[in-house]
């Protein structure tokens, strides 16, 4: 009696067979009529589970990011992390994970001047992101790694999301053996990121500030 053949994740079939367009001519397929027909599928599997070849690129990202979390979070060690370290693992882990897929990124990452806050691409990333690190962010008060501070305090979400575009920016020009330069940007900027929102001198200074204020 002959096997049944494994049946092929739709989804995973056209995201691979993207990738492979992307890689091997250096630009997206000339409509979806075509890639399609070349997969032996219809438009309409396509549209089940993708809107546009953006969607597939957005869709690689959200894959990056999830497998991510799911790793360093199935780390036994995790648990055991302060949020700093919590946070370096996240991006060292990331930018691993971003590597086995760099060709297909430079490919398709628009390059731009200018910085953009909210790039396309990433735009199934930046909601799980910002819980991800609204968690992290809710534990570092508890251990008092962060400072609640009035105002500023409510925007270290969005700090920490300009971090994020600065990290994948760094590592799509980083041209060092083996991200050597990504992985000292990844450790300042996190360094500095949790040195400005833990508890400093401007802290001391505000507090003595309202205690002459309070005793004057």
């Amino acid at each position: 009696m002959a096997k049944a053949k494994a049946q092929v994740d739709p989804r995973e079939k056209i995201k691979n067979a993207y990738i492979e367009y992307v890689l091997e001519n250096g630009h997206a397929p000339a409509s979806i009529f075509k890639f399609v027909k070349e997969l032996k599928l219809t438009e309409d599997v396509f549209y089940d589970h993708f809107n546009s070849f953006e969607n597939i690129e957005r869709t690689v990202w959200k894959d990056l990011f999830t497998d991510t979390i799911d790793s360093i979070q199935s780390e036994e060690v995790w648990d055991e992390y302060s949020v700093r370290e919590k946070m370096l693992a996240f991006y060292f882990t990331m930018v691993e994970k971003m590597k086995a897929n760099r060709s297909f990124i430079l490919q398709t990452v628009p390059k731009s001047k200018k910085p953009d806050m909210n790039p396309y691409y990433l735009d199934l990333i930046k909601d799980p992101f910002k819980e991800f690190t609204n968690e992290l962010l809710l534990e570092a008060r508890e251990t008092e790694e962060v400072t609640d501070r009035p105002v500023i305090g409510k925007r270290y979400g969005d700090g920490l999301w300009l971090q994020f575009l600065f990290v994948i920016g760094f590592w799509i020009k980083d041209d060092s053996i083996a991200f050597e330069k990504t992985d000292a940007a990844i450790e300042k900027a996190v360094n500095l990121s949790f040195d400005l929102m833990g508890k400093g001198p401007l802290d001391a200074m505000l507090d003595f500030g309202k205690f002459l204020y309070q005793n004057k």
